[in-house]
């Protein structure tokens, strides 16, 4: 089986007259999929080749996970569980390979049914920011998206895409590519929908990040942005002094006031608040498929409103905007 099949992607692109990006695409990718790069993309790789074929494989996301179902044998599904935890940490989710459920830390279903009321995704071009491994990109798809690029440095969450995508149809039109933010060129103007999911606190410079994505857009394409808040009926923002929640690269935490003024000053209008939620340890926590520390390891053990830094417990907000 051909190992990462972008083709389909690059060709896409060009019928889109986007043919400079797509060589640009092409070259990123082949750099940056190099074993030299990451010290486990060969163990990856190797894992991936070791998954088994399916020839009646139907991947669908009607559901709260996104599901391949097939005929294999018994041994084969059990080779396919060892392979499968060869992708681990599994973050987003949860999927389901042929009965085998991955039971990720975060229960990513939970926050698509809080957005996919807000977003007619019918024959859109998407640009999903940070994407993880693409589990939210298939529900789009399954919304009737036309295409679903995401985009994320990790590669260990491309690799995890990669394994769904083995067993998709060939008409499926979901791609991730190893990209950051900071990758997208200037003045895109190429998508109906772009997506902005967790980023924007990793951000040294949040109106950096929100005049990219305006710049990915169409005229009149919507952004969603999802992101840490603070809850304040003012426009302030929490710098935390070190980290947050035990995360270091933790930036700029608006309140919902401060995110609307931001939006608003990078070009965006038509903003409309969809969310606004307390992350709890039933949304995310770890499990078998996720080891680590996870939600409950960041709170306060004494006082669960607080970080085990004393800031004020992980909120998200989403809001939906219209490039003007």
């Amino acid at each position: 089986m051909t190992l990462f099949d972008r083709e389909p992607l690059f060709e896409e692109l060009r019928r889109r007259e986007l043919a400079d990006w797509a060589s640009e695409l092409r070259r990123l990718c082949d750099e940056r999929f190099h074993p030299a790069k990451h010290g486990n993309l060969e163990k990856w790789q190797q894992a991936w080749q070791a998954l088994p074929d399916c020839v009646d494989a139907l991947l669908h996301a009607h559901g709260d996970a996104v599901t391949v179902e097939g005929t294999l044998d018994d041994a084969s599904v059990a080779s396919l569980a060892q392979s499968l935890m060869q992708f681990h940490p599994w973050r987003k989710g949860p999927f389901e390979l042929f009965g085998i459920p991955i039971d990720t830390e975060w229960r990513s279903n939970l926050k698509w049914d809080r957005l996919a009321s807000a977003i007619d995704f019918r024959g859109k071009a998407v640009l999903d920011v940070g994407c993880g491994n693409g589990y939210y990109g298939w529900k789009m798809l399954a919304g009737g998206a036309d295409l679903v690029l995401g985009c994320d440095p990790y590669l260990l969450y491309v690799m995890q895409f990669e394994v769904l995508r083995r067993y998709a149809a060939e008409s499926q039109k979901h791609f991730i590519v190893p990209l950051a933010d900071t990758d997208l060129p200037p003045r895109l103007g190429a998508f109906d929908v772009t997506l902005s999911m967790g980023v924007l606190y990793h951000r040294t410079s949040p109106i950096d990040h929100l005049q990219t994505l305006a710049e990915t857009l169409k005229p009149g394409g919507q952004v969603v942005m999802e992101t840490l808040v603070i809850d304040s009926p003012e426009a302030n923002t929490l710098v935390p002094k070190d980290r947050y929640a035990k995360m270091r690269n933790v930036w700029f935490i608006p309140s919902v006031p401060m995110l609307t003024r931001w939006l608003d000053r990078t070009g965006f209008g038509n903003i409309e608040v969809i969310d606004v939620t307390a992350t709890t340890p039933s949304e995310q926590r770890s499990t078998p498929w996720m080891t680590f520390h996870s939600l409950a390891d960041f709170l306060d053990p004494h006082d669960a409103s607080r970080t085990i830094e004393g800031y004020p417990a992980p909120v998200r907000a989403i809001v939906v905007a219209t490039k003007s």
